[in-house]
Protein backbone atom coordinates (compact mmCIF):
# COMPACT_ATOMS: atom_id res chain seq x y z
CA UNK A 1 0.00 0.00 0.00
CA UNK A 2 1.12 3.56 -0.73
CA UNK A 3 -0.68 6.62 0.59
CA UNK A 4 1.34 9.11 -1.45
CA UNK A 5 -0.84 11.25 -3.74
CA UNK A 6 -1.53 10.93 -7.43
CA UNK A 7 -0.36 13.99 -9.36
CA UNK A 8 -2.26 15.18 -12.42
CA UNK A 9 -1.44 18.05 -14.76
CA UNK A 10 -3.02 19.72 -17.76
CA UNK A 11 -2.67 22.95 -19.69
CA UNK A 12 -5.81 24.21 -17.97
CA UNK A 13 -9.21 22.97 -16.86
CA UNK A 14 -9.78 19.96 -19.08
CA UNK A 15 -7.75 17.50 -17.04
CA UNK A 16 -10.34 17.79 -14.29
CA UNK A 17 -12.54 15.53 -16.41
CA UNK A 18 -9.83 12.88 -15.92
CA UNK A 19 -9.72 13.64 -12.19
CA UNK A 20 -13.49 13.12 -12.06
CA UNK A 21 -13.02 9.55 -13.29
CA UNK A 22 -10.09 9.01 -10.92
CA UNK A 23 -12.30 10.13 -8.03
CA UNK A 24 -14.97 7.63 -9.07
CA UNK A 25 -12.68 4.68 -9.78
CA UNK A 26 -10.11 5.29 -7.00
CA UNK A 27 -12.09 7.15 -4.31
CA UNK A 28 -9.47 6.65 -1.58
CA UNK A 29 -6.62 8.35 -3.46
CA UNK A 30 -5.43 11.86 -2.65
CA UNK A 31 -4.91 13.95 -5.78
CA UNK A 32 -2.77 17.01 -6.48
CA UNK A 33 -3.62 18.85 -9.71
CA UNK A 34 -1.75 21.55 -11.57
CA UNK A 35 -3.45 23.51 -14.35
CA UNK A 36 -1.11 25.70 -16.41
CA UNK A 37 -3.84 28.27 -17.03
CA UNK A 38 -1.36 31.07 -17.73
CA UNK A 39 -0.05 29.29 -20.82
CA UNK A 40 -3.18 27.51 -22.07
CA UNK A 41 -3.80 26.26 -24.73
CA UNK A 42 -1.02 23.81 -25.45
CA UNK A 43 -2.90 22.59 -28.51
CA UNK A 44 -1.64 25.34 -30.83
CA UNK A 45 2.01 25.30 -29.70
CA UNK A 46 5.05 23.57 -31.20
CA UNK A 47 6.39 20.22 -29.99
CA UNK A 48 9.49 21.76 -28.26
CA UNK A 49 7.31 24.31 -26.44
CA UNK A 50 4.80 21.69 -25.34
CA UNK A 51 7.63 19.45 -24.09
CA UNK A 52 9.14 22.33 -22.10
CA UNK A 53 5.82 23.40 -20.57
CA UNK A 54 4.81 19.82 -19.75
CA UNK A 55 8.11 19.11 -18.02
CA UNK A 56 7.90 22.32 -15.99
CA UNK A 57 4.33 21.65 -14.84
CA UNK A 58 5.05 18.02 -14.03
CA UNK A 59 8.24 18.97 -12.19
CA UNK A 60 6.28 21.39 -10.01
CA UNK A 61 4.24 18.42 -8.79
CA UNK A 62 7.31 16.48 -7.64
CA UNK A 63 7.43 18.55 -4.46
CA UNK A 64 4.37 16.61 -3.27
CA UNK A 65 6.22 13.27 -3.60
CA UNK A 66 3.60 11.65 -5.83
CA UNK A 67 3.65 7.94 -6.55
CA UNK A 68 2.56 8.52 -10.14
CA UNK A 69 1.96 11.45 -12.51
CA UNK A 70 -0.90 11.55 -15.00
CA UNK A 71 -0.39 13.70 -18.09
CA UNK A 72 -4.08 14.50 -18.45
CA UNK A 73 -3.43 16.80 -21.41
CA UNK A 74 -3.88 15.06 -24.76
CA UNK A 75 -1.45 17.45 -26.44
CA UNK A 76 1.24 16.84 -23.82
CA UNK A 77 0.62 13.09 -24.02
CA UNK A 78 0.89 13.22 -27.79
CA UNK A 79 3.99 15.41 -28.04
CA UNK A 80 5.92 15.05 -24.78
CA UNK A 81 5.16 11.73 -23.03
CA UNK A 82 8.46 10.06 -23.97
CA UNK A 83 10.32 13.13 -22.73
CA UNK A 84 8.42 13.07 -19.43
CA UNK A 85 9.01 9.35 -18.89
CA UNK A 86 12.71 9.84 -19.53
CA UNK A 87 13.16 12.90 -17.32
CA UNK A 88 10.87 12.30 -14.33
CA UNK A 89 11.72 10.03 -11.38
CA UNK A 90 8.20 8.58 -11.01
CA UNK A 91 5.96 6.63 -13.41
CA UNK A 92 4.01 8.73 -15.92
CA UNK A 93 0.78 7.68 -17.63
CA UNK A 94 -0.67 9.65 -20.54
CA UNK A 95 -4.13 9.65 -22.05
CA UNK A 96 -3.36 8.54 -25.61
CA UNK A 97 -2.39 4.88 -25.21
CA UNK A 98 -5.33 3.91 -22.94
CA UNK A 99 -7.79 5.55 -25.34
CA UNK A 100 -6.17 3.80 -28.30
CA UNK A 101 -6.46 0.41 -26.62
CA UNK A 102 -10.15 0.89 -25.92
CA UNK A 103 -10.78 2.03 -29.51
CA UNK A 104 -9.12 -1.05 -30.99
CA UNK A 105 -11.06 -3.33 -28.67
CA UNK A 106 -14.42 -1.80 -29.54
CA UNK A 107 -13.83 -1.27 -33.26
CA UNK A 108 -13.17 -4.91 -34.15
CA UNK A 109 -11.53 -3.75 -37.39
CA UNK A 110 -14.19 -1.20 -38.35
CA UNK A 111 -13.23 2.48 -38.88
CA UNK A 112 -12.20 4.57 -35.88
CA UNK A 113 -12.24 8.38 -35.72
CA UNK A 114 -10.19 10.44 -33.28
CA UNK A 115 -11.34 14.00 -32.61
CA UNK A 116 -9.08 16.47 -30.82
CA UNK A 117 -7.10 19.70 -30.97
CA UNK A 118 -5.07 20.66 -34.02
CA UNK A 119 -1.80 19.71 -32.31
CA UNK A 120 -3.05 16.32 -31.14
CA UNK A 121 -4.42 15.43 -34.57
CA UNK A 122 -1.36 16.79 -36.41
CA UNK A 123 0.92 14.69 -34.22
CA UNK A 124 -0.82 11.49 -35.39
CA UNK A 125 -0.22 10.17 -31.86
CA UNK A 126 -3.53 8.31 -31.68
CA UNK A 127 -3.13 6.93 -35.19
CA UNK A 128 0.34 5.61 -34.32
CA UNK A 129 -0.85 4.16 -31.01
CA UNK A 130 -3.83 2.46 -32.65
CA UNK A 131 -1.78 1.11 -35.55
CA UNK A 132 0.83 -0.22 -33.12
CA UNK A 133 -1.91 -2.39 -31.66
CA UNK A 134 -3.77 -3.16 -34.91
CA UNK A 135 -1.70 -2.35 -38.03
CA UNK A 136 -4.63 -2.70 -40.44
CA UNK A 137 -7.07 -0.65 -38.37
CA UNK A 138 -8.66 2.20 -40.39
CA UNK A 139 -8.24 5.49 -38.45
CA UNK A 140 -9.46 9.00 -39.25
CA UNK A 141 -8.12 12.03 -37.38
CA UNK A 142 -10.30 15.13 -37.18
CA UNK A 143 -9.52 18.46 -35.48
CA UNK A 144 -12.49 20.20 -33.82
CA UNK A 145 -10.91 23.44 -32.57
CA UNK A 146 -14.13 25.25 -31.63
CA UNK A 147 -15.14 22.62 -29.08
CA UNK A 148 -12.68 23.82 -26.42
CA UNK A 149 -13.75 27.50 -26.35
CA UNK A 150 -17.41 26.47 -26.47
CA UNK A 151 -16.94 24.29 -23.38
CA UNK A 152 -15.00 26.98 -21.54
CA UNK A 153 -17.78 29.47 -22.28
CA UNK A 154 -20.08 27.14 -20.37
CA UNK A 155 -22.02 25.91 -23.40
CA UNK A 156 -23.37 22.37 -23.21
CA UNK A 157 -24.62 19.76 -25.64
CA UNK A 158 -28.06 21.39 -25.98
CA UNK A 159 -26.63 24.75 -27.02
CA UNK A 160 -27.42 25.66 -30.66
CA UNK A 161 -23.83 26.73 -31.32
CA UNK A 162 -22.54 23.40 -30.03
CA UNK A 163 -25.01 21.50 -32.20
CA UNK A 164 -23.98 23.55 -35.24
CA UNK A 165 -20.27 22.99 -34.57
CA UNK A 166 -20.80 19.26 -34.02
CA UNK A 167 -22.75 18.90 -37.25
CA UNK A 168 -20.18 20.92 -39.19
CA UNK A 169 -17.23 18.90 -37.95
CA UNK A 170 -18.72 15.43 -37.58
CA UNK A 171 -21.21 15.02 -40.42
CA UNK A 172 -18.52 13.69 -42.81
CA UNK A 173 -17.79 10.86 -40.36
CA UNK A 174 -21.28 9.44 -40.81
CA UNK A 175 -20.61 8.87 -44.51
CA UNK A 176 -17.34 7.09 -43.72
CA UNK A 177 -18.94 4.34 -41.65
CA UNK A 178 -17.13 5.22 -38.44
CA UNK A 179 -17.82 2.66 -35.71
CA UNK A 180 -15.89 4.21 -32.79
CA UNK A 181 -15.06 7.83 -31.94
CA UNK A 182 -12.29 8.65 -29.48
CA UNK A 183 -12.69 11.89 -27.54
CA UNK A 184 -9.06 12.94 -27.89
CA UNK A 185 -9.36 16.11 -25.79
CA UNK A 186 -10.25 16.35 -22.11
CA UNK A 187 -12.80 19.09 -22.82
CA UNK A 188 -14.79 16.96 -25.22
CA UNK A 189 -16.52 14.68 -22.65
CA UNK A 190 -18.62 17.70 -21.66
CA UNK A 191 -20.01 17.66 -25.22
CA UNK A 192 -20.41 13.89 -25.38
CA UNK A 193 -24.19 14.04 -25.84
CA UNK A 194 -23.87 16.41 -28.79
CA UNK A 195 -21.26 14.16 -30.41
CA UNK A 196 -23.41 11.07 -29.86
CA UNK A 197 -26.54 12.75 -31.21
CA UNK A 198 -24.71 13.88 -34.33
CA UNK A 199 -23.17 10.49 -35.10
CA UNK A 200 -26.13 8.30 -34.22
CA UNK A 201 -26.75 5.35 -31.86
CA UNK A 202 -24.53 2.85 -33.69
CA UNK A 203 -21.31 4.72 -32.92
CA UNK A 204 -19.44 3.93 -29.71
CA UNK A 205 -17.64 6.75 -27.92
CA UNK A 206 -14.36 6.32 -26.06
CA UNK A 207 -13.59 8.77 -23.25
CA UNK A 208 -9.80 8.71 -22.97
CA UNK A 209 -10.03 10.15 -19.46
CA UNK A 210 -12.00 7.19 -18.17
CA UNK A 211 -9.71 4.72 -19.92
CA UNK A 212 -6.67 6.49 -18.43
CA UNK A 213 -8.17 6.25 -14.94
CA UNK A 214 -8.66 2.52 -15.43
CA UNK A 215 -5.01 2.28 -16.55
CA UNK A 216 -3.95 4.08 -13.36
CA UNK A 217 -6.04 1.66 -11.31
CA UNK A 218 -4.36 -1.33 -13.01
CA UNK A 219 -0.88 0.13 -12.45
CA UNK A 220 -1.50 0.79 -8.76
CA UNK A 221 -3.00 -2.65 -8.26
CA UNK A 222 -0.15 -4.43 -10.05
CA UNK A 223 2.49 -2.50 -8.08
CA UNK A 224 0.67 -2.81 -4.73
CA UNK A 225 0.52 0.98 -4.55
CA UNK A 226 -3.17 1.55 -3.87
CA UNK A 227 -3.94 3.89 -0.98
CA UNK A 228 -4.97 2.30 2.30
CA UNK A 229 -6.83 5.44 3.35
CA UNK A 230 -10.60 5.42 3.65
CA UNK A 231 -12.44 7.43 0.98
CA UNK A 232 -13.03 10.12 0.08
CA UNK A 233 -9.51 11.18 -0.85
CA UNK A 234 -8.54 14.84 -0.85
CA UNK A 235 -7.98 17.02 -3.90
CA UNK A 236 -5.77 20.12 -4.04
CA UNK A 237 -5.58 22.27 -7.14
CA UNK A 238 -2.83 24.66 -8.21
CA UNK A 239 -3.03 27.02 -11.18
CA UNK A 240 -0.68 29.46 -12.87
CA UNK A 241 -3.39 32.09 -13.47
CA UNK A 242 -6.94 33.11 -12.51
CA UNK A 243 -7.82 30.72 -9.65
CA UNK A 244 -11.29 32.27 -9.30
CA UNK A 245 -12.30 31.32 -12.83
CA UNK A 246 -10.69 27.89 -12.45
CA UNK A 247 -12.69 27.22 -9.30
CA UNK A 248 -15.94 28.33 -10.92
CA UNK A 249 -15.62 26.70 -14.34
CA UNK A 250 -13.57 23.73 -13.17
CA UNK A 251 -16.35 22.53 -10.90
CA UNK A 252 -18.31 21.66 -14.06
CA UNK A 253 -15.48 19.43 -15.27
CA UNK A 254 -15.01 17.80 -11.88
CA UNK A 255 -18.75 17.52 -11.23
CA UNK A 256 -18.22 18.61 -7.63
CA UNK A 257 -17.22 21.85 -5.90
CA UNK A 258 -13.50 22.64 -5.89
CA UNK A 259 -12.59 23.57 -2.33
CA UNK A 260 -8.85 24.26 -2.62
CA UNK A 261 -7.19 26.29 -5.39
CA UNK A 262 -3.84 28.07 -5.01
CA UNK A 263 -2.20 30.48 -7.43
CA UNK A 264 1.37 29.49 -8.33
CA UNK A 265 3.68 32.30 -9.41
CA UNK A 266 5.87 31.70 -12.46
CA UNK A 267 9.10 31.45 -10.47
CA UNK A 268 7.69 28.39 -8.68
CA UNK A 269 7.28 26.30 -11.82
CA UNK A 270 9.26 27.83 -14.72
CA UNK A 271 12.81 26.47 -15.12
CA UNK A 272 12.60 24.48 -11.91
CA UNK A 273 15.66 22.40 -10.99
CA UNK A 274 14.66 18.75 -11.30
CA UNK A 275 15.68 15.62 -9.48
CA UNK A 276 17.98 13.38 -11.51
CA UNK A 277 16.14 10.82 -13.64
CA UNK A 278 16.07 7.38 -12.11
CA UNK A 279 15.95 4.07 -13.94
CA UNK A 280 12.68 2.38 -13.22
Amino acid sequence: MNNAPLAVFDSGLGGLSVVRHLRQILPGEDIVYFGDTARVPYGIKSRPTVAQFALETASFLLQFDPKLIVAACNTASALALDHLIRELPVPVIGVVEPGARAAVRLAAGKPVAVIGTEATISSSAYVKAIRALAPEQPVIGLACPLFVPLVEEGRGSDDPLVKLAAETYLAPLRAQGVHVVVLGCTHYPLLRDAVAACLGPGVQIVDSGRETSLAVQRHLTETAALSAAAPPGTIRCYVSDNPTRFQRVGSRFLNEPIEYVELVEAERYVNLPRRPSEVR
